[in-house]
């Protein structure tokens, strides 16, 4: 006969495990993932241009010292010669153009530069900067100039490359839209590196793919603050997204202030002769004595002269050193009476302009010297490995197919309205303030919508899973 089981009143039903509930990352996983991938794709090439230019530049720094080292440097002398007489020998080997600005040497090896404005075949934008022994008056040369960092030819091409692709206006479009979608594609790719398992994060021990994405996310975690910095600043002096920014800073009560160049009344009219002189000592008080007065102000080295633009207005003396601690001074000297009239001092100047002028700085590898260009080649050196590791992933992903499989359409039906509607209002807002993100992250969606509803409405399934592609 056979017996029934027994039990016990210590047994309990086992009830089975809750599944998981989903976590509210996961609606917008997928979404991410079909950015980052596609924007990472169309935007890599603008990106890798940018990064490969922009690696020339931070060395463009040291190749013009070694290129332009005749006309930078001299011999050491016992006394510099007054500002009027280098002048006067730069103008007798250039008499071509007008003065429009003067740099006395900065160090006892350096030389002074004339800058002569106006000078045929020199670009409107451009100075021809004549270099003057200042302990003989000897002239060393003559080099076109750039910009107020005092680029020459060497550091002028290759920044205009970074920045325009030598194409203008219309190139400058290029280096905002790569700036627009670099910190885009930073977070994007930040987001879905730490949402991953950490088992799946390692490197070592892997291979194929999985290698390849190890070493995109390794890198591109420990860059990503660099990028947000390089994206940011990038966009302060872009052609549409600069403008907004311009825009935004004069409204908050935070545009850079520049010094009252208007002579006083009294003495007003008296500056046309040293104005068409380049300031020279027989017209006016005469460049030695408007140094002296900004000296006397506390503007040490370097500094920039600026000879009157009409007859009603003064000498503009400014400090030039935009490596730290920045030296961004400056007066207005009358040039009658070698009076200053007004004083403008880099420490009052609004925080938002300081941080740009420090935020500009950085970006240009000027800031901190050496050290902030060693840093920028790095930037630029793994911003052009990730872009093509990603290419190698997008190959890999294909297993030989020339394009790979494509990542789901759609994602964005998943998120929650509570998400999706704030993002939307984020979309369009960006498009007005960042033209070159939010327009074309707007046909994006624009264009997944319509996919997505197509491929819906024929039945098609869609291929592979979030989870194929990271």
């Amino acid at each position: 006969m056979s017996t029934a089981p027994s039990t016990t009143t210590d047994e309990v039903p086992q009830r089975p495990a809750p599944a998981p509930s989903p976590s509210r990352w996961a609606p917008l996983r997928p979404l991410i993932l079909r950015l980052h991938f596609y924007a990472g794709v169309l935007v890599a090439p603008f990106l890798l241009v940018a990064a490969v230019t922009g690696l020339l530049y931070a060395g463009s720094f040291q190749a013009e010292k070694l290129v332009y080292g005749h006309e930078l440097t001299v011999p050491v002398g016992r006394s510099k010669l007054p500002i009027s007489e280098q002048v006067a020998a730069a103008r007798k080997a250039h008499p071509e153009g007008t003065v429009s600005a003067v740099r006395p040497s900065p160090e006892a090896d350096a030389t002074t530069r004339v800058l002569l404005s106006g000078v045929k075949g020199v670009g409107a934008d451009h100075t021809l900067a004549v270099f003057v022994d200042p302990y003989t008056a000897k002239v060393r040369g003559a080099l076109e100039q750039y910009g107020s960092t005092g680029a020459l030819p060497v550091r002028t091409w290759i920044d205009e490359l970074h920045r325009d692709l030598h194409l203008g206006d219309t190139g400058r479009l290029y280096s905002e839209f790569a700036a627009s979608w670099l910190w885009v594609i930073s977070g994007g790719g930040l987001a879905l590196w730490f949402s991953r398992r950490r088992a799946l994060r390692k490197v070592r021990g892997t291979g194929g793919r999985r290698r390849t994405l190890g070493l995109h996310g390794t890198v591109g975690v420990w860059a990503a603050a660099g990028f947000f910095f390089l994206s940011a600043t990038g966009l302060t002096w872009s052609t549409y997204a600069g403008a907004n920014v311009d825009e935004l800073r004069t409204s908050l009560g935070q545009a850079t202030p520049s010094v009252s160049a208007a002579a006083s009344g009294e003495h007003a009219g008296h500056g046309s002769a040293a104005a068409a002189s380049g300031g020279d000592a027989g017209h006016g008080v005469g460049l030695d004595k408007v140094l002296a007065a900004a000296r006397a102000k506390g503007l040490g080295d370097p500094v920039e002269i600026v000879p009157p633009a009409d007859a009603d207005s003064a000498y503009v003396v400014r400090q030039v050193q935009r490596s730290w601690p920045e030296k961004q001074d400056a007066v207005a000297v009358d040039p009658a009476t070698g009076r200053v009239t007004d004083v403008l001092r880099f420490d009052d100047y609004p925080v938002l302009a300081k941080l740009t002028r420090w935020g500009i700085d950085l970006h240009t590898g000027i800031l901190f010297g050496i050290v902030n260009q060693i840093a920028l080649a790095l930037l630029a050196l793994a911003l052009s490995l990730l872009i093509l590791w990603g290419y190698r992933m997008w190959w890999q992903r294909g297993r030989g197919s020339a394009f790979g499989r494509p990542v789901p359409r759609g994602a964005w039906a998943q998120v929650p309205p509570y998400v999706l509607v704030p993002a939307m209002a984020a979309i369009a807002v960006l498009g007005w303030f960042v033209p070159l993100l939010g327009i074309p992250l707007a046909a994006f969606l624009a264009v997944d919508i319509v996919l997505g509803e197509i491929a819906h409405r024929r039945g098609r399934r869609t291929y592979g899973s979030a989870a194929d592609v990271k």
